[in-house]
């Protein structure tokens, strides 16, 4: 697998109360010690506020690839880009908070920790904001872009053309173009100092200029990480924590990705023949995607579609790798997946377009985030050494190329400090919400219940049929929403999450089987 697609496989979260001259938050006991927080104060006549040491004014967050803005208010904040160093360069840090609804909010902050690693909490916010709703009755929302992300010193190098087209597997190539990348990303950034550990002091540094509020932390797939990580070192700023689709401390990031996408494929597979109309649509569609990719193995095809973004017609090589990243994408999501097994049995009938078209679509959604190298920062510095060893994913869809990929990358990439403790099981008496996908393939609902294994007040709930992400599913909002009002995720009644189930596989382009 090329670099190119190796890292878009990797990767994958206001209205303004008025009410002027007055303290805008809810008395609240926050217990353990904690400071209260300062009192967000908004004069008669400003549009704008000061809470604690920051002025917020209003601002706009762009939705990637769209006209659309969502508004928001954000204030500058700068952080030493090595903390052991305060005296040296110094970096701006993207700021927003959302307001919500009510006119006396809760002093308590939630925070949306994006994931990735690479992706920025302020870009996450447009599309991630529906799950948040409930939330922002009576809280507001603190986004802060992780450095080396949108909007905080980001640390990205532009992707060649073609991206989305098969290139052979040549690691030296991977190294050359790791090599270009340092040098373009060290004109203004030290890739050392872009871990999480660094991201922690950040996050602690801006509490402390808010006032020294509690967060109610809201963790999505690598931001689940970050979570752990501040809780177990800022115990005393946390008040609740929500782990959606949550990675074990004691994980690699990149790891088992290759073993999680086959066994969450082969279910997902395995409902579609446990269905007549599908399977007599399709037999066995795990047979099917592995005889496909040892057919574009043997000889990559050369496939001319038309753009789905601008209708123009173009070609595409496309082999087992540019397979296998959209294969892996596409299981993230159960509409998505709903599409592979009518994908794969067209192009084994000699019909390409189709998954060439959903190839170029994949490619602009994963354009940012591919060329994001922050998250070389944070996997070299703190999973490189514990990735498996070369050939141990040989046989998987996914193959040994990735993690070859990462280890590469990291013979180049600077390494930053890892905390002595940092892959120690995360322990902690505060109260933890995990939530899960069924046929999540990057973090399977085992995650989920190992990590509950050390959290006495801890609970899991996993949604039948879903993938990666799951917080805005269903009922799942509002039940993140009442766990942070009572911080007893042990009295939720989640029985609504009985009413999920799997989407049912495409038939044809008109959808299902009746």
């Amino acid at each position: 697998m090329d670099s190119r697609n190796a890292l878009k496989a990797a990767a994958i979260a206001l209205a303004v109360a008025a009410v002027a001259g007055k303290a805008l938050w809810r008395p609240a006991d926050h217990g353990g010690g904690a400071a209260p927080g300062a009192d967000l104060v908004q004069k008669p006549g400003e549009r704008g506020f000061t809470l604690g040491t920051l002025a917020f004014a209003p601002c706009e967050l762009e939705t990637d690839q769209t006209a659309a803005t969502t508004p928001a208010w954000c204030a500058p904040f700068q952080v030493p880009e090595d903390w052991q160093h305060p005296d040296g360069r110094r970096i701006d840090l993207k700021l927003a908070l959302v307001r919500g609804n009510a006119p006396l909010a809760e002093r308590d902050l939630v925070v949306l920790l994006a994931g990735g690693p690479g992706q920025a909490a302020t870009e996450a916010w447009p599309r991630a904001r529906g799950g948040f709703a409930p939330l922002l009755e009576h809280r507001n929302v603190l986004l802060l872009d992780q450095r080396g992300t949108g909007g905080s010193n980001a640390l990205n190098c532009k992707g060649e053309d073609g991206d989305d087209t098969e290139q052979p597997f040549d690691l030296e190539r991977v190294r050359a173009r790791t090599r270009a990348c340092l040098d373009a990303v060290s004109k203004h950034a030290d890739p050392r100092f872009y871990t999480t550990g660094d991201a922690l002091r950040d996050l602690e540094a801006v509490r402390a200029a808010l006032g020294s509020p509690q967060f109610d932390l809201v963790g999505v797939s690598y931001g689940t990480r970050v979570a752990q990580q501040y809780a177990a070192r800022y115990p005393r700023g946390v008040r609740s924590i929500v782990l959606d689709s949550a990675v074990p401390n004691e994980h690699a990031l990149g790891a088992e990705f290759a073993r999680n996408l086959d066994v969450a494929l082969q279910a997902q597979f395995a409902a579609c023949k446990a269905a007549p109309a599908c399977a007599k649509a399709y037999g066995d569609p795990w047979a099917n995607l592995l005889h496909l990719r040892e057919t574009l193995r043997a000889r990559p095809v050369e496939v001319a579609y038309r753009d789905p973004f601008d209708h123009a017609q173009r070609t595409m090589k496309l082999g087992p790798a540019v397979l296998a990243g959209l294969v892996r994408m596409y299981a993230y999501l159960p509409e998505t997946s709903a599409l592979l097994p009518l994908g794969i049995a067209r192009a084994q009938a000699g019909d390409y377009a189709s998954l060439a078209g959903q190839i170029r679509m994949l490619g602009r959604d994963l354009e940012s985030l591919a060329e994001n190298a922050m998250q070389l920062s944070v996997i070299c510095s703190e999973d490189a050494d514990l990735l498996p060893a070369s050939g141990d994913d040989a046989t998987t869809l996914l193959g040994s190329e990735f993690v070859d990929t990462l280890r590469a990358q990291c013979t180049i990439w600077p390494h930053g400090a890892r905390a002595d403790d940092f892959h120690a099981a995360f322990a902690s008496d505060k109260p933890v919400l995990l939530l899960a996908g069924e046929f999540d393939p990057v973090t399977p609902p085992r995650y989920a219940e190992q990590i509950a294994k050390t959290l006495p007040h801890g609970r899991v709930l996993v949604a039948k049929g879903q993938g990666h992400s799951v917080m805005g599913r269903g009922c799942l909002p509002k039940l993140v929403a009442r766990f942070v009002d009572t911080l007893d995720a042990a009295a939720l009644d989640a029985g609504c999450i009985a009413d999920f189930s799997a989407q049912p596989a495409f038939i044809d382009f008109n959808g299902a089987a009746p």
